[in-house]
């Protein structure tokens, strides 16, 4: 499927993607879908953003606390992107290292970094129509309409040659798009999901 390997090890699954397109929208759905099944866990991410600003369920910490976790290493892998800084804590990977399926919510811009971090990688790569990208941005309201154009112009890493991605499009319906990377936990897992 798509270069999608499967094997029972545990793996990290990054969701990575334009803003807009719906990655923890996907995400999501899958934990919906999972309830019941211990060995997929959901990362929480640790980052330098309010938490009242909408979007993902995510630990706000300062610049300064982010820092000091970085320098402790407390995290597995750390960027930066859009004036934040975001941070996967280190217990993900021991959980990986458990035989887990760990999802989180990447950057294509850090994927190098989660591949030689963790052992085994997967990449879901989650794409929308730009018409779409733009409704969910303006929708979303953290940005003004100038940065939300920045946003859509801005050039991105190319990961679609990478044996480890899937492209997902979700530009339609949830459902859609959620029952794919359903599908495609559970083929990595090697358990049957419900995905409806």
């Amino acid at each position: 499927m798509d270069g999608f390997p499967t094997n029972r090890a545990g793996a990290m699954i990054v969701v990575v993607g334009p803003s807009g397109a719906g990655k923890d929208s996907v995400i999501g759905f899958v934990a919906q879908h999972s309830v019941g099944h211990a060995e997929i866990d959901f990362v929480r991410r640790v980052i330098t953003r309010p938490s009242d600003a909408g979007g993902e369920d995510h630990e706000s910490v300062s610049d300064s606390d982010f820092d000091a976790r970085l320098a402790a290493g407390d995290f597995a892998v750390a960027w930066q992107a859009h004036g934040l800084q975001y941070g996967i804590p280190r217990e993900a990977l021991d959980r990986v290292r458990g035989g887990r399926i760990v999802i989180a919510n990447g950057s294509r811009g850090a994927l190098a970094r989660f591949r030689q971090v963790f052992p085994k990688v997967v990449v879901v790569n989650i794409t929308a129509s730009p018409e779409a990208l733009a409704q969910r941005l303006v929708a979303r309201g953290r940005e003004s309409e100038a940065d939300i154009l920045k946003r859509l112009q801005r050039q991105t890493p190319d990961i679609l040659d990478d044996a480890d991605v899937t492209t997902i499009d979700n530009s339609g319906p949830l459902d859609i798009a959620g029952s794919r990377l359903v599908a495609l936990v559970a083929e990595l897992q090697g358990t049957v999901l419900p995905a409806g």
